[in-house]
C-alpha cells in the first residue's frame, strides 16, 4: 500500500504522518505538494496532515481549500478513493464540502494539547474495521478551533447513517454531541481532530493509532476491486 501525505506551506504534522505510515506501518509513503494538479495513480490512500496551512490566515482551512491538489483530491475521492484528513486537515475537508458541518473556537476559547479518551463508534468503514466497536482508545488534541458543529439535521443524519467515526469520553473543546470524528456519505473520507499517527510507535508510550492504519491496509484491496468494477 502506497500513502500521498499532502503538503501546504504551514503543514507541521507532515513527517509525523509521512513516518507513521512508513517506518510504524510499514508501508510506502511519499510527499504530495500542495500546487499539485493530479495525483499519482498509484498512491491508495491521501492523507492531509495537521498543522496551520496558509498560516490559518482568515480561518482555518479556508485558504487551503482553493489549493489546486484539492480539486485532485476531489477527483480522488469521488472514484471511491480513502482520504484521511486529521486536525488541519480535518478543517479543511470541511472547508472545501468533503465533509459537512465546520470546527469552530473551543468552547473556553483556549488551545487544547493532552491526550484524550475517545470511543471507537463504528467500525463500518475502511479506517475502523479493525477495531472494535465501542472499545476505548487515547489519542493526543492539540488544536484550538475544534468545536465539530453542524445543523440538527446534518447531526441527525450523521447518527442515521453511522457516519460518526470517534467520540470524545473527554470533550476538549465542546464539539457537539461529543463527536471526534465523521465519516463522508461514502464512508471513504475521514476527518478527525485527534492525532492517530502520534501515537503509532512505542518511543511515543503508545502504538493505539496503528489501528487505524492498520484499518486501510486491510481495507485498500477490497476498496481497489470495488471501484474498478
Amino acid at each position: 500500500m502506497k500513502f500521498g501525505v499532502v503538503v501546504f506551506p504551514g503543514s507541521n504534522c507532515d513527517h509525523d504522518a509521512f513516518y507513521a505510515a512508513s517506518a510504524n506501518a510499514g508501508q510506502q509513503a511519499e510527499y504530495i505538494w500542495h500546487d499539485s494538479p493530479s495525483i499519482a495513480n498509484d498512491i491508495d490512500c491521501v492523507i492531509l496532515p495537521g498543522g496551520f496551512s496558509y498560516g490559518d490566515y482568515l480561518r482555518c482551512g479556508a485558504i487551503a481549500k482553493f489549493s489546486p491538489v484539492m480539486a485532485a483530491i476531489k477527483k480522488f475521492a469521488s472514484a471511491g478513493g480513502p482520504v484521511l484528513g486529521v486536525c488541519n486537515g480535518f478543517q479543511i475537508l470541511t472547508e472545501s464540502g468533503l465533509l459537512p458541518g465546520a470546527l469552530l473556537r473551543n468552547t473556553q476559547l483556549s488551545f487544547v494539547c493532552k491526550n484524550v479518551r475517545l470511543q471507537v463508534a463504528t467500525t463500518d468503514s475502511p479506517f475502523t474495521c479493525e477495531m472494535t466497536k465501542g472499545s476505548t482508545v487515547t489519542f493526543p488534541v492539540a488544536h484550538g478551533e475544534g468545536c465539530y458543529t453542524a445543523d440538527q439535521r446534518t447531526l441527525d443524519q450523521l447518527e442515521a447513517e453511522d457516519r460518526i467515526a470517534f467520540r470524545y469520553l473527554d470533550n476538549p473543546n465542546g464539539s457537539a454531541r461529543n463527536i471526534a470524528g465523521i465519516l463522508s456519505e461514502g464512508r471513504n473520507v475521514l476527518g478527525m481532530m485527534p492525532h492517530p499517527e502520534r501515537v503509532c510507535d512505542p518511543l511515543m508510550g503508545s502504538v493505539e493509532g496503528l489501528a487505524l492504519f492498520q484499518s486501510l491496509i486491510a481495507s485498500v484491496p477490497a476498496l481497489s476491486s470495488s471501484s474498478s468494477k
